[in-house]
């Protein structure tokens, strides 16, 4: 069965989101009211609302490093996750965690970077030579 996931979140500025979703990470924009605005998150739904930010704290370890816990993300195939960690390190994002590799040489190799959104909501990108491996142990 494929699908499309569907995440609704809070903003705390809906036209800094705008910018981010849209000009950086390159997401085309759906359908909007004053108070919210759909974007294709890489063939997924997102919907920002106007609203207080989940909170998060830094509880994850990723190897040596604590990230935001909860955060949301996305697998890509190896080559768009390249392309999109040039474009983040183009605009000059502020990583929580830099683009990087994990489990080198092991199944379930992957490259990651963890970043925010204007607002604060944390994202993790992950990206694998072959979307096969994503469960691999």
């Amino acid at each position: 069965m494929k699908s499309a996931f569907h995440f609704a979140f809070n903003v705390t500025h809906l036209d800094r989101a705008r910018h981010f979703y849209g000009d950086v990470l390159g997401c085309a924009e759906g359908r909007s009211t004053a108070t919210w605005v759909d974007f294709d998150f890489f063939g997924h739904q997102l919907s920002l609302h106007l609203g207080e930010p989940f909170k998060t704290a830094n509880t994850g370890h990723v190897g040596d490093h604590l990230v935001p816990m909860p955060h949301f993300g996305l697998v890509l195939a190896l080559p768009d996750w390249q392309a999109l960690a040039q474009r983040l390190e183009t605009s000059k994002i502020d990583f929580v965690l830099r683009p990087q590799v994990r489990f080198e040489g092991e199944p379930g190799e992957q490259w990651t970077m963890f970043f925010r959104d204007p607002c604060g909501n944390p994202i993790e990108i992950k990206g694998f030579r072959s979307l096969s491996a994503v469960y691999a142990t």
